[in-house]
């Protein structure tokens, strides 16, 4: 299809909202700016070629860190635990999930240095500002759901070091660390993980030499043949899932990328790597101490490293969780400021606004971490599971017209219009897509709470994340090709709004 508008004032390469300040030194300014700015001043506004800047590269370092948590590791556990599968199907589920949800994943990272947006942003290309605002909400509190799982890995795995001070102690001083790296932003997020993937590389490959040379661990391991169908799949699709969780910010860490086509498909495939293999290999090592050292990950990497060699590792455990859940409140303030914005167009807040905006999610997650503490597996297997439900159905929609019907051509500034621009309010179409997507989901749901029709009589399987993903990308990719293309992407634009407070 061809499109009507390819000028440089349409052009998805990161056309700056007027009122964000392009020049790097004002209250907008974007980690392209002064050294002397060491807090990140840009928020949701679109990042000017002048101001792009890194390596694709540098991405895979983001991503590799960001995946080798310990809470990866208890993912992996889910699978002998919750799932009953042995290590070769286990195994063979988390690799299958892990690299099919990846590839998803990594798309919507090359949507960054084309269009220079945080990704809630460019959702409203699909869903319209006031449609796009549902899923921006949901994200949120996915957020807040991801930041309290972390936080009580860290604070089980200092405690277990570190006894003079409670769990509850170590998960708030664990949130606070968080705080300050997603204040300053950006350029530290970076910093910190490529200084974390060296960090969780040689703690991983510790920790698997000491569990594996462990006597009767491997043989313990490799005697675990438990296989359902409904088991592989369940973890083919939490593999898929904790992928497809980071769809919704993905582009956040890559929006400062140069967008010549190089670079994003330099960054689409960094990323890709980084958090597939960021991924599988903990979840591995999970897979085996699920099976044959211990129910809870934690106390059984306590037990087989021991002594001084255990303390350490945990500490640092807790370090890389930081840096997670410092990714984790900077998406979040994002996607508060975008939800803010769709209601108040000329609003684009700098340092001091950004900071405050992360309070409230803070206090959220850290409020969900003390109270799951005690049950925290079953509550996280069931969080994944609702994260599958709402987020598939979203990311298919947003591929689809991304790819295959806009084929990255976006009228930037229209993300930041009142109402909405060239893409309105609501996108009908995406709208009630999305919705009957979701609905076509629920016969298929199994979580501790509900199972669905379909899912009992597949005795238990859980199908719904293929319900989600297969419907929507047929539906919206058959109601939008049916547009012509002035409906698509109008060649003239609507006024813009003045520059406010």
């Amino acid at each position: 299809m061809k499109h009507p508008v390819s000028g440089a004032g349409h052009a998805g390469s990161g056309a700056p909202h007027p009122a964000a300040d392009t020049t790097g030194t004002g209250p907008h300014a974007g980690s392209g700016g002064p050294a002397h700015h060491l807090v990140e001043g840009r928020t949701i506004d679109a990042v000017p070629e002048t101001e792009r800047h890194g390596r694709p590269r540098d991405l895979f370092a983001v991503w590799f860190a960001a995946n080798i948590s310990p809470l990866t590791i208890v993912s992996g556990t889910i699978a002998p635990l919750v799932f009953g599968l042995g290590l070769w199907p286990a195994i063979a589920a988390v690799t299958l999930g892990n690299l099919l949800g990846g590839f998803l994943m990594a798309l919507h990272a090359a949507q960054g240095p084309r269009l220079g947006v945080p990704q809630m942003i460019q959702s409203r290309g699909q869903f319209g500002s006031h449609g796009s605002l549902l899923v921006t909400l949901v994200v949120v509190f996915m957020y807040a759901g991801w930041f309290a799982s972390n936080l009580v890995i860290a604070g089980q795995a200092l405690n277990r070091s570190v006894p003079a001070v409670d769990t509850s102690g170590w998960l708030v001083l664990c949130a606070l660390a968080g705080l300050v790296v997603a204040v300053v932003g950006y350029r530290l997020i970076h910093r910190v993980g490529r200084w974390a993937t060296v960090v969780t590389l040689a703690l991983l490959a510790l920790c698997a030499v000491r569990v594996f040379l462990t006597p009767g661990v491997l043989a313990r391991a490799t005697d675990a043949t438990g296989f359902t169908l409904s088991g592989f799949v369940g973890m083919t699709a939490i593999g898929i899932l904790l992928q497809i969780t980071y769809a919704p910010y993905v582009s956040d860490y890559t929006r400062y990328m140069p967008a010549h086509a190089a670079s994003r498909r330099s960054t689409l495939w960094f990323t890709y790597w980084g958090s597939v293999l960021g991924s599988v290999l903990p979840m591995f090592l999970g897979i085996v101490m699920g099976i044959a050292v211990a129910d809870d990950a934690i106390a059984g990497l306590d037990t087989v490293l021991g002594g001084t060699l255990s303390a350490v590792v945990l500490c640092s455990f807790a370090v890389i969780v930081v840096h997670v859940n410092s990714m984790n409140l900077y998406g979040t303030s994002l996607c508060l400021v975008t939800a803010a914005q769709t209601f108040r167009h000329s609003w684009l807040p700098g340092r001091l606004t950004r900071t405050a905006l992360i309070a409230g999610p803070l206090a959220l997650g850290l409020t969900l971490a003390l109270a799951f503490q005690d049950t925290f597996l079953a509550s996280y297997t069931d969080f994944l599971a609702i994260l599958q439900y709402v987020l598939i159905p979203w990311t298919a929609i947003n591929l689809v017209d991304y790819y295959l019907i806009r084929r990255g051509h976006y009228h930037v500034p229209s993300f930041f219009a009142p109402g909405g621009g060239v893409y309105g309010r609501v996108n009908g179409p995406a709208v009630l897509v999305y919705a009957v997507s979701f609905a076509l989901e629920v016969p298929f749901m199994h979580t501790s709470a509900y199972t669905g029709p379909v899912a009992s009589a597949l005795d238990g399987i859980d199908l719904s994340w293929a319900v989600g993903l297969a419907v929507p990308t047929v539906a919206y990719w058959l109601i939008a090709r049916r547009r012509t293309a002035p409906d698509l992407l109008p060649t003239t634009a609507p006024a813009l709004p003045q520059e406010g407070s």
